[in-house]
């Protein structure tokens, strides 16, 4: 029958609904992404809540891939530390994929392997690949793209997805050519008669259609990003491509060229560059931001080690730029380029002396959308560089979301002064209003009294230069008042408080989904919890508040040292004794097991 079954306690369970994890091992560069995201969708296109997770070597072709979904029929979309299927199609890392199934749980493999690993209490269902890529006539790559195709039929059948709907999320895939979606959908139904007429299903494992998704989108947090940028009104970006960033631009490039080509000269009303390093990027929508652009780029933290000295600049000058830092562990390639929150610290500070940026911090596509906006009316506004802190498991995995709506306010460009409205006595650096905030001028300003001269150097409130002492002091008082007066401006944080609880929980970012999971299941344990979730820095009275009603503040996060609590504990030094860091950092998106266990 070309397949091995093995009786196990999986058989003697009923039907397990739309609340399972399945795992997809493949081999990176192999094509699988097309496969995968053609389950997602469908799966999501049967109203079923889903979510998918790429974990893979910085696209090193050739080495191990892993592709997490979660089906879950409460709507949790938290990696789960435990996957009950795994797709072993990479036979480098089958022993292992096999080994981490639990009881119960079912491996699809290539039967064409001469060898599998041996476990009694998981079901196993081989087929035979090089059947339907040698039926296909593909050549070369092509070979490996036409074997993904297969686990795409398999899976379908073993879990009742109907292959309408595989059709239609290939169809989408490729945005519409049928003779691409034909061609791949043809494997699909061929590997899911073979399996009809080959298995036997003694798994519980299946879906079923719910109505839980309608009006609901997918996409990644880079693309929501790029999108929120074109409805801000970004003219200008560069950037230089690094992991787990590049999509932003891509995705920023497309949109741009859809929504911003002048309809009657056909000629585009922005610019994205390429520059030659990070550094070099920096530079330039520094520049752009000091001409009156909306600026942006996007890069990872190794980008932003480069960035350093422009940034700076830009504090100290007061010009408006805005960098999209999409998280990573660390430096290089392999397990350092995934997800992780290590760099709080290291942008909150970013600069030359006594600095302090505005950092925001997404835990949705949605808010990627929302902050893609918000980060570059605040750049404007407060004339600074502006962080958003995304992460790689927001960034280019992707998420359930409602629409997103439409901006309702305009541009807010801030304290920019007309020709007419400059007068004698104009100070660049004035704080004529006593937030800190001085007003600007642009290029191009046809006052003569406008133009003053841009400079990192020490400073008097007239933009001259000056090395008198007072001077450097009351400037950097007044960048003091600028930033205090941000506390207000910056997205407040979300707070869900419960009856009767006796300890807190702080965190922000992608690890918003499994604090959610935990914290329902220690409420029905008996042990209610309050969370708190920051979206921004600097944080504002709401944040001293929570910590002050709780005997215990747990402050959960994707880093080694606990960099939120270091914060808080430094700005709020008088409730630092209340504040317990729970950080851990593998490199993988939290799960709800892991916040549930450090919180007992």
């Amino acid at each position: 029958m070309g397949d091995r079954e093995t009786a196990s306690s999986a058989q003697l369970r009923a039907d397990v609904l739309n609340n399972f994890s399945m795992v997809v091992a493949t081999v990176n560069g192999t094509g699988s992404q097309t496969a995968n995201l053609a389950i997602l969708r469908a799966l999501f296109k049967m109203g079923i809540p889903v979510n998918g997770k790429n974990i893979f070597p910085s696209n090193i072709e050739g080495l191990p891939t892993w592709y997490h979904i979660r089906v879950s029929r409460d709507g949790y979309i938290a990696r789960r530390e435990t996957s009950e299927i795994v797709v072993a199609f990479n036979q480098a890392t089958a022993y292992q994929d096999v080994q981490n199934l639990p009881p119960g749980g079912v491996c699809i493999y290539n039967g064409d392997w001469r060898d599998m690993p041996q476990r009694d209490d998981v079901t196993f269902y081989a087929i035979p690949v090089k059947k339907f890529v040698t039926a296909t006539g593909a050549k070369g790559k092509l070979r490996a793209y036409v074997a993904n195709m297969v686990y795409v039929g398999a899976l379908a059948f073993l879990l009742d997805i109907p292959l309408k709907q595989i059709d239609e999320a290939l169809d989408h895939h490729f945005k519409g050519k049928r003779k691409l979606a034909a061609s791949n959908m043809g494997v699909v139904q061929a590997a899911f008669e073979w399996a009809a007429a080959n298995w036997t299903k003694t798994d519980p494992y299946r879906v079923t259609p719910m109505d839980e998704t309608a009006g609901k989108i997918v996409m990644t947090g880079n693309e929501a990003a790029a999108l929120g940028f074109v409805f801000g009104g970004v003219t200008f970006a560069a950037w230089y491509p690094i992991t787990p960033s590049t999509s932003v631009i891509d995705s920023l490039n497309a949109y741009l060229k859809q929504f911003r080509t002048d309809p009657e000269t056909g000629k585009a009303t922005y610019a994205v560059v390429q520059a030659e390093d990070e550094l070099a990027a920096a530079g330039m929508i520094l520049g752009a931001g000091w001409a009156g652009a909306r600026a942006v780029t996007a890069t990872s933290g190794p980008g932003i080690s480069l960035m350093a000295e422009f940034v700076g600049l830009g504090y100290f000058a007061e010009v408006p730029a805005v960098f999209w830092n999409v998280q990573r562990v660390g430096p290089s390639t392999g397990l350092p380029t995934r997800t992780g929150q290590g760099d709080l610290i290291f942008t909150y500070y970013l600069g030359h002396g006594d600095t302090k940026n505005v950092v925001l911090l997404p835990s949705s596509i949605k808010e990627c959308f929302e902050f893609g906006v918000t980060s570059l009316d605040l750049a404007d506004e407060l004339q600074t560089p502006v962080f958003v802190l995304s992460d790689l498991d927001l960034g280019m995995n992707n998420w359930m979301s409602e629409p997103f709506e439409y901006p309702a306010e305009p541009i807010k460009r801030g304290k920019v002064l007309s020709a007419e409205e400059v007068v004698k006595g104009y100070g660049r650096y004035k704080d004529t209003d006593g937030d800190g905030i001085p007003y600007r001028t642009i290029p191009g300003n046809t006052n003569p009294l406008a133009a003053w001269f841009a400079r990192g150097t020490g400073h008097n409130e007239m933009a001259v230069y000056s090395e008198n002492p007072q001077d450097w002091e009351r400037n950097m008082a007044r960048l003091a008042r600028k930033f205090d007066t941000a506390r207000e401006m910056v997205p407040a944080p979300i707070v869900d408080e419960m009856d009767d609880a006796n300890i807190g929980i702080i965190a922000y970012g992608t690890t918003e989904y499994a604090i959610e999971e935990a914290r329902d299941r220690l409420a029905a344990d008996g042990v209610p919890t309050s969370f708190m979730r920051i979206r921004a820095l600097p944080i504002n009275d709401d944040v001293a508040d929570f910590i002050g009603r709780y005997e215990r503040i747990y402050v959960i996060e994707l880093n080694r040292d606990g960099q939120m609590r270091t914060i808080l504990a430094s700005e709020l030094p008088e409730l630092a004794t209340k504040l317990i860091s729970l950080a851990h950092l593998d490199g993988l998106p939290l799960t709800a097991r892991w916040v549930e266990e450090a919180l007992r």
